[in-house]
């Protein structure tokens, strides 16, 4: 982070900042990419995590101008541009889980000892949840994986989707309620 925008600043007082010296989206940069790539990378794969959150950046700074401090932090405001380039490769997102789905668990590999039981179950259900994923619709599918992997509280996931807290709130619901039932299917049946 640069000496000259300290964590202290506050989103609205940075992007007033950087609007007027646009070399200060760096502080942006600095203070977000982590989130917005580990957001990424856990929805799609790494490469593509790395451009798309380079993307997110480039937009975002792009369209500083548009950014409206008193509609919310800058954070969710990033997530929901990430979100939407997540949009673009949402079929190929789709064909993804699908993929994983069919692969099927890992062999377990024998030998080192201190294999702990979670990381096994966790392997197995890889392909289970991947397939549940699949099922969901886009939008549940988004306030799902915002909550989980971007961490963004309802307000945030809000925010960044441009819904209603209550809405959030029900898509959650739902795409728990599918990927368990879907889960549980599966369990049933192999």
């Amino acid at each position: 982070m640069s000496a000259e925008v300290s964590e202290q600043v506050t989103d609205a007082e940075l992007a007033a900042r950087y609007r007027r010296d646009p070399g200060l989206f760096t502080a942006v940069h600095d203070r977000y990419y982590r989130d917005i790539y580990l957001y990424v990378a856990g929805r799609l794969d790494t490469q593509i995590a790395e451009d798309l959150a380079a993307e997110t950046f480039l937009l975002a700074f792009d369209r500083r101008e548009r950014y409206e401090p008193e509609r919310g932090d800058l954070r969710p405001w990033l997530f929901g541009i990430a979100t939407n380039l997540i949009a673009r490769h949402r079929r190929k997102e789709t064909r993804h889980y699908r993929a994983l789905a069919k692969l099927g668990p890992e062999p377990v590999v024998e030998g080192h000892e201190d294999r702990v039981v979670t990381s096994v179950a966790a392997e197995r259900m890889q392909p289970h949840l991947a397939k549940a994923l699949a099922a969901l619709s886009g939008g549940e599918r988004d306030v799902l994986l915002l909550v989980a992997l971007g961490q963004l509280s309802y307000e945030e996931v809000a925010q960044a989707l441009g819904i209603a807290v209550g809405t959030v709130g029900s898509r959650l619901s739902r795409a728990r309620s599918k990927i368990l039932a879907l889960i549980d299917k599966e369990n049933a049946h192999g």
